[in-house]
């Protein structure tokens, strides 16, 4: 109860701290440049003046959040990624030496490579054939429903749930985990799913998958209904069947938005992070990037040094996927 009253306290003053300061600092440009003044040409330029201050003002607190959470972060990992594990002794390039020649670290890039490989594909391609079969359907709305729902889960959350997916009770034991137990019932035996090396990237891959795949369906689905008709009903008409209208015709003509939403899954499986802390911790070469800087960088007694520099591997693997999704969203509301 607490916890609540703190949020909703906290909800109430950014709410009304946010007001006073819109109001506030447009009152306060108001009585610097008045528009009434007797001279009108006065009155005019102030309103001039004033128009382009304004938005400089309402934009003020967005600059400084960015300039506070996201750039500051970025120099400051620049300046630690060069210096020891408390920050305070320069070592040049001597924590990114360690970091190429570090068996951990390449590990981390290998199953980082194994999620971008297959995650923004299989979440991009099931979420665009369900869109589609779910729109032929009469209760395609409930099915949509359903598949969106774990997007309202956390990674954590939903790594719990999986947690129960693959749970281990032992030979002979009451396999509580559903996946072991229709092993058993089917003659086979029970695995620790998690802590078969290989493998269980794929078994936590799947959590993501079953998250992500309700955000791109959902998407892909509005970029569908967006294709004209006429298109459509051309291709019915030169005698098309339905898996090439679909591919031919369909696919073509949304192919900026499954750009979109492959690059933006992409990204989130650049950062991933608590799906693997939850299940595995980085156990049984489970290991990623975002959770060994983690490590380095909380554990052990921390090495500021080498967390920041595994931070800016991320950042430079993120920046041109974030570059191009970016300037593919511009052609796109260009073309528009």
């Amino acid at each position: 109860m607490e916890q609540i009253i703190k949020a909703l306290l906290a909800v109430v003053i950014g709410v009304a701290a946010a007001m006073i300061y819109f109001y506030g600092t447009n009152k306060l440009l108001d009585i610097i440049f008045p528009s009434q003044t007797k001279d009108p040409a006065q009155g005019v330029r102030n309103l001039r003046i004033s128009g382009m201050i304004r938005p400089w003002l309402f934009l003020l607190p967005a600059l400084l959040s960015l300039g506070i959470y996201l750039v500051y972060p970025v120099f400051a990992s620049l300046w630690y990624s060069v210096h020891g594990p408390s920050g305070d002794t320069y070592v040049g390039a001597a924590n990114y030496v360690w970091m190429f020649n570090d068996s951990e670290f390449r590990e981390s890039m290998f199953n980082n490579m194994l999620w971008l490989v297959f995650v923004p594909a299989l979440s991009t391609f099931f979420g665009l054939i369900i869109a589609w079969l779910t729109d032929r359907i009469w209760w395609g709305s409930f099915a949509k429903m359903m598949i969106f729902m774990p997007m309202a889960i956390s990674f954590v959350g939903a790594s719990v749930i999986w947690k129960f997916v693959y749970d281990y009770r032992g030979q002979g034991a009451d396999q509580i985990g559903i996946l072991n137990a229709i092993v058993v019932a089917m003659g086979g035996e029970p695995h620790v799913w998690i802590a078969m090396p290989f493998w269980n990237n794929f078994f936590l891959m799947i959590i993501l998958l079953w998250i992500q795949t309700g955000f791109a369906m959902v998407l892909l689905s509005a970029a569908l209904r967006g294709i004209p008709e006429e298109t459509i009903e051309a291709a019915v008409i030169d005698g098309a069947n339905g898996l090439q209208i679909f591919f031919k015709i369909m696919v073509p003509q949304i192919y900026n938005t499954i750009a979109v939403v492959w690059t933006t899954i992409t990204i989130i499986v650049l950062k991933i992070f608590d799906i693997v802390l939850a299940m595995t911790n980085g156990q049984w070469n489970t290991q990623v990037l975002a959770n060994l800087m983690f490590d380095w960088m909380f554990r052990g007694g921390g090495d500021f040094g080498r967390g920041a520099t595994i931070a800016i591997v991320i950042m430079v693997l993120v920046i041109p996927i974030m570059v191009w999704n970016i300037r593919n969203s511009r052609k796109e509301m260009e073309g528009r």
